[in-house]
């Protein structure tokens, strides 16, 4: 009876977790931690390799320029719009991790970890595999991503 009763509970809390990240998929907005303001919309999307990719859905504001110009290699100069900026990141304990994230304004790449909090979605950047040396971004569900 004790073995039923622990794997049913290891059996819920692993659903749980898969929940999570399935929340995770859709659009969210982008929004900038210093001005508040949202600058584009980011679709998470599952791929057929059972890893985890975001592309800019649509930029809602423009500085002029509509292409990664600081962006290195394949990118150099691709538009922002339709650029994966979220690469092979994987579901690990309801969490995407493993992966690395664009920062289109400077062209570099950082390690990722993409997780829920409070509905939002925070995104984490760092220099580091283990994330202390970064920032994290706090994300909103778009009112159009399907559920």
């Amino acid at each position: 009876m004790k073995k039923c009763l622990f794997f049913c509970l290891v059996m819920l809390a692993c659903c749980n977790m898969s929940a999570q990240v399935s929340k995770i998929v859709g659009d969210w907005y982008t929004v900038d931690d210093r001005t508040g303001e949202s600058y584009s919309i980011i679709h998470i999307f599952k791929a057929t390799n059972g890893k985890y990719y975001g592309k800019i859905q649509k930029m809602l504001v423009s500085d002029g320029i509509d292409k990664c110009v600081k962006c290195k290699d394949a990118d150099k100069d691709k538009p922002y719009e339709g650029l994966i900026i979220i690469r092979d990141m994987v579901d690990k304990d309801g969490e995407l991790v493993g992966g690395n994230v664009l920062d289109p304004e400077t062209g570099k790449f950082y390690y990722g970890k993409i997780y829920l909090k409070n509905g939002n979605l925070v995104l984490r950047g760092s220099l580091d595999r283990a994330g202390i040396l970064g920032r994290s971004q706090t994300w909103v569900k778009s009112v159009n991503s399907l559920e």
